[in-house]
């Protein structure tokens, strides 16, 4: 008798066979170092730097024991598995002439916000809309990040709410003229969350507290990434 395979048993067979000749997954680490301070002023960086500050903190960013990006400030957790931070830049403020000479001169300045992926140990830089590093302080809650933001005219300031997980503002409210020269810094205080209803405060500086209801969706869109990507160097 002639044995006939089943089409269905060979399948699972198959299937059966490419996954134990795959090799397990290898988790990736992420961690954050430890913290040293570096030269920093309004000289270097004339866009983020306080008038008073002579220092910055700064941490690596490490992803399987190399050092990804060099990042500043408080990391802000969005879920168990992703969390933003904002990155620290060394910059070349070499002229060419001092290029010629064969002097170099580097500057710190404060960046863009990351968001950082524990499980695949992707990085992504988040656009942010009318993000200006020497206006905008953001606050994170959830998924959601408020700033006051200055428009590419500089000469308006919005009340902002960035949402990580649909990628894009889901409140844009002007709050007052801008005029870069004489405003003083910085243009907002610290802005406020409430959680019930979901709200938001920001404090212009010499204006009335403002509060806007936000609406939006859910942090999950933040994680749709394929889980076996592979990190990034």
């Amino acid at each position: 008798m002639r044995f006939r395979w089943c089409p269905i048993f060979v399948v699972a067979v198959a299937a059966l066979v490419a996954h134990a000749a795959t090799p397990p997954r290898k988790p990736h680490v992420v961690v954050l170092g430890a913290a040293k301070s570096v030269a920093y002023s309004r000289a270097g960086d004339p866009a983020g730097a306080g008038p008073e500050e002579s220092s910055l903190k700064t941490r690596p960013l490490v992803v399987d024991g190399r050092v990804s990006e060099w990042t500043t400030g408080d990391a802000h957790d969005v879920t168990d598995r992703s969390f933003v931070v904002r990155r620290a830049l060394r910059i070349n403020d070499a002229l060419p002439g001092d290029a010629k000479s064969g002097a170099s001169h580097w500057v710190w300045q404060r960046g863009p916000w990351l968001l950082v992926d524990r499980l695949t140990g992707h990085v992504t830089a988040l656009k942010l809309p009318d993000y200006d590093p020497g206006a905008s302080q953001v606050a994170w809650f959830r998924d959601f990040g408020a700033y006051c933001g200055v428009t590419a005219t500089a000469k308006s300031l919005y009340a902002m709410v960035w949402q990580v997980g649909v990628r894009r503002p889901v409140l844009a409210k002007k709050l007052a003229t801008y005029d870069a020269e004489n405003h003083a810094w910085p243009v907002c205080g610290q802005t406020e969350w409430q959680r019930e209803p979901l709200r938001v405060t920001f404090h212009p500086l010499g204006k009335d507290a403002v509060s806007f209801d936000v609406v939006g969706g859910s942090a999950a869109l933040v994680e749709d990434g394929d889980a076996d990507e592979p990190a990034k160097p």
